[in-house]
């Protein structure tokens, strides 16, 4: 069931991206399996799936162990500093990186493990004081100073606009977010402005992310299903 969900996500990404004249190529999908136990990811990798997403750290630092090294994971969760060391050891990306206190602890960590590691900056587009991230007027500042951070590469923007009920209204958030990463590119506060990922959208609302420019998606109920409640 868990393959099947994931084709038919990709099948309207491939549609959505069409219609947006975006080539699907373009666009990652993180299968989001905060929650759920690691026999998920498991089927979800039988099925040929190697992207998750996590929001919690200490189930990256559970579940990662025994998986195959194609098995990667983002982090889109709010990271505390003193658990950088634990994201620095597992994950792939961190999507959330909002202060440059944080990026220091995790570079720290990546000079003892001799690695590299790619980052997104987490906007708050949406102003929402629910959420965490930089402010949008912030956001090229602390670009600026994470351009000195030797071992982070950061590759673009992440953002959770508030929540409503129509997709719609989350437009102006993703559209917004675009234009904040393409006048960033241009002053070249990007590892790559040329191909500058912009992680935006989840089950209710990435096709308007898509149509929008989003590179990455997050997707979790309509793949896994409803949660299990966090104990």
């Amino acid at each position: 069931m868990i393959s099947k969900n994931i084709h038919a996500i990709k099948e309207k990404i491939a549609k959505f991206a069409a219609e947006s004249g975006r080539s699907p190529e373009n666009i990652k999908l993180i299968a989001v399996s905060k929650r759920f136990p690691v026999t998920v990811i498991e089927e979800a990798y039988a099925g040929g799936h190697t992207l998750f997403g996590e929001n919690y750290i200490q189930e990256v630092q559970q579940k990662r162990p025994g998986l195959p090294d194609e098995v990667k994971f983002h982090f889109i969760g709010h990271l505390q500093t003193n658990k950088a060391k634990i994201a620095a050891e597992h994950c792939d990306m961190i999507e959330t990186v909002d202060r440059l206190k944080l990026a220091v602890e995790l570079n720290k960590h990546l000079e003892k493990l001799q690695k590299e590691m790619d980052i997104l900056v987490q906007v708050n587009i949406g102003d929402d004081p629910g959420k965490s991230g930089v402010s949008a007027e912030e956001a090229e500042s602390l670009l600026y100073e994470l351009k000195a951070i030797p071992r982070i590469r950061v590759c673009g923007l992440m953002t959770m606009p508030p929540i409503e009920t129509d997709p719609e209204l989350s437009r102006p958030h993703f559209r917004g977010l675009r234009i904040l990463a393409e006048e960033c590119s241009k002053k070249e506060l990007f590892f790559n402005n040329n191909e500058v990922e912009l992680s935006m959208g989840m089950s209710s609302d990435y096709h308007v992310a898509i149509e929008e420019g989003a590179t990455i998606i997050r997707v979790g109920t309509a793949i896994f299903g409803n949660r299990p409640i966090r104990k």
